[in-house]
């Protein structure tokens, strides 16, 4: 049996977060003011791309490093959860999902966090796919007690970085590489234009 084609990629997002908060933007506010700052680096794998694109979710597998000062530097999070443009009840609102679970001190956490993508009044293609609105869990998934909060967002310099790691998993030649490249790009652009396409447009 012929092994399908994966997809993978490398991204970092970081941004003002702080401990004993609720919500993401009062966490930006506090980590901007204290100047404590959270980073994720992670690695985004999706194992068969032609299930990836019909499965509703989009899902995908999530692992990494956190960077978070009052907690420590390069922690490891070995297991997580990724979503590309999944559905919502709102039939406007799509998410990108980013989570990841890890350890410190003994006791487990998740840190769960999304990017809303919607076409609001005015473009905002850029900010709605590189805004990360997150929290932070005290427990091993996110119906956990929230312990902090933040927005991290991708910079044009990790977005280029970001472009520069992708690569096709399980390609026999260079015509499988090819195809998974175009069908990736083709779900990825397709979800943009169903949502930005007024604009696109233009």
């Amino acid at each position: 049996m012929t092994t399908p084609c994966g997809f993978q990629f490398k991204e970092t997002m970081a941004g003002g977060f702080a401990l004993g908060v609720d919500t993401p933007a009062e966490g930006l506010h506090q980590g901007n003011r204290l100047d404590t700052k959270l980073a994720i680096h992670v690695t985004v794998s999706i194992d068969d791309v032609e299930r990836f694109i019909k499965e509703p979710e989009h899902p995908g597998h999530l692992s990494g490093t956190i960077d978070f000062a009052p907690m420590g530097l390069g922690i490891v999070a070995n297991t997580g959860v990724f979503n590309l443009f999944s559905p919502t009840d709102d039939p406007e609102l799509k998410l990108m999902v980013y989570e990841l679970a890890f350890e410190h001190d003994g006791s487990a956490y998740y840190l769960a966090g999304k990017k809303e993508v919607r076409d609001d009044p005015g473009f905002d293609l850029w900010s709605d796919t590189t805004t990360l609105y997150t929290q932070l869990h005290k427990g091993t998934d996110k119906s956990e007690p929230l312990a902090g909060a933040g927005i991290l967002t991708l910079g044009v310099t990790d977005l280029i970085k970001l472009v520069s790691t992708m690569t096709v998993t399980n390609a026999s030649c260079a015509a499988d590489k090819a195809k998974t490249l175009s069908q990736f790009g083709g779900f990825f652009l397709g979800e943009l234009w169903d949502t930005y396409g007024l604009h696109l447009g233009k």
